[in-house]
C-alpha cells in the first residue's frame, strides 16, 4: 500500500512538472488555424521543453500503472489532480509569488489525498474480458470524434470541450492501464488494453495541446482534471471491484472532493508566460 502511494506521487510530481515545459512549448508553436491539427504536435516535438515533458510524461505513467496495480483507481486519478499542487509549487520556485489561497490549496490536497491514501483497501478483483477492452476501444473512437468537432465549435465552447475530451482520454489511458493483468513484456503485447493506451494517450496530448494553444491554460487544466478523476473513478468503484477500508466511505469521498476541489483553484498555475514575438518566430 506504501509502495502504491509512493508512485502516485512519484506520478503527480512528473506530470506536474510535463503540463507547464508542454503549456510553455504548446504556446510558443505556430497556430495553423481552425479545428484539431494532428502536426500540432509534430511542431511542439521539434521543441526541447516539449520532448523533455514527454520523458517526464512517461516516468509518471510507468510509476501511475504501477501504483493502479495495488491502489484504486479513486485515490490514484485523485493523486493525478495533485500534479497541478506540485505545478504551483514550481511555479514559487520559478519566482511567481503563492498568496494565502494557494498554499491553503496546497494544504488542501495534501490532506485529501492522506484521507483517500487512510481509507483506500487495495485495487479490486473483478476480472474484465475482451468485451470490456472493446468497450474502451469504442470509446477512444467516440472521442475521438468528439475532440475533432469541439475542436471546431465556438471559441467559447472550444477549450473546455478540449480539456474535457482530453481528459477522458487520460481516463481511459488509467482504466486500460488498471485492466492490464500482467506487465510482462509478451503478456502485454498480446492484450488490446496496450495498444488502447497508445491510441488514447496520443489523443489526449493532441487536444490538450490544441487547448493549450488556443485558449485558456486554466480552464483547459480544470476541464482536463475533471475529465480523468471523476468518471475513471466511478467505473473503478462501479465495475472494477474498488473499495474503500470498512466504514471509511465518508472519509474516502471527502479526501477525493478535497483534493480535487483544491486541485482546480490552483489550474491557474499552469498558464505560462505571455510568449513574446521574436521566441514565436524562433518556435517556426
Amino acid at each position: 500500500m506504501v509502495w502504491g502511494l509512493l508512485c502516485a506521487l512519484l506520478s503527480a510530481v512528473a506530470y506536474g512538472v510535463a503540463s507547464v515545459m508542454q503549456a510553455v512549448a504548446a504556446k510558443a508553436a505556430p497556430d495553423a488555424g481552425a479545428g484539431v491539427d494532428p502536426r500540432l504536435l509534430l511542431r511542439v516535438l521539434r521543441q526541447w521543453k516539449f520532448v523533455l515533458g514527454l520523458g517526464f510524461d512517461v516516468l509518471g505513467f510507468v510509476a501511475q500503472i504501477a501504483a493502479l496495480h495495488v491502489l484504486p483507481l479513486f485515490v490514484v486519478q485523485a493523486a493525478q489532480a495533485a500534479s497541478l499542487a506540485v505545478t504551483a509549487v514550481a511555479a514559487r520556485v520559478f519566482g511567481v509569488r503563492l498568496g494565502a489561497r494557494e498554499w491553503t490549496a496546497v494544504a488542501v490536497v495534501c490532506a485529501g489525498l492522506a484521507l483517500l491514501g487512510g481509507s483506500a483497501e487495495s485495487e479490486g478483483s473483478t476480472q474484465v474480458g475482451l468485451g470490456f477492452r472493446l468497450v474502451l476501444a469504442g470509446a477512444v473512437v467516440v472521442l475521438g470524434l468528439a475532440g475533432v468537432a469541439a475542436g471546431r465549435a465556438s471559441r467559447r465552447v472550444r477549450t473546455p470541450a478540449l480539456g474535457l475530451v482530453a481528459g477522458l482520454c487520460f481516463g481511459v489511458v488509467a482504466i486500460s492501464g488498471r485492466v492490464m493483468p500482467s506487465l510482462a513484456p509478451l503478456d502485454l503485447l498480446t492484450d488490446p488494453a496496450l495498444y488502447i493506451v497508445a491510441v488514447a494517450g496520443g489523443l489526449a496530448m493532441l487536444f490538450y495541446a490544441t487547448a493549450l494553444q488556443r485558449g485558456s491554460v486554466t480552464t483547459s487544466t480544470a476541464m482536463m482534471v475533471l475529465g480523468e478523476t471523476v468518471l475513471p473513478s466511478l467505473i473503478g468503484i462501479v465495475l472494477l471491484g474498488d473499495r474503500t477500508r470498512p466504514g471509511f466511505v465518508l472519509v474516502a469521498v471527502a479526501g477525493f472532493v478535497l483534493a480535487v476541489t483544491a486541485a482546480l483553484a490552483l489550474a491557474r498555475f499552469g498558464e505560462p508566460a505571455p510568449i513574446e514575438p521574436q521566441q514565436q518566430a524562433a518556435a517556426r
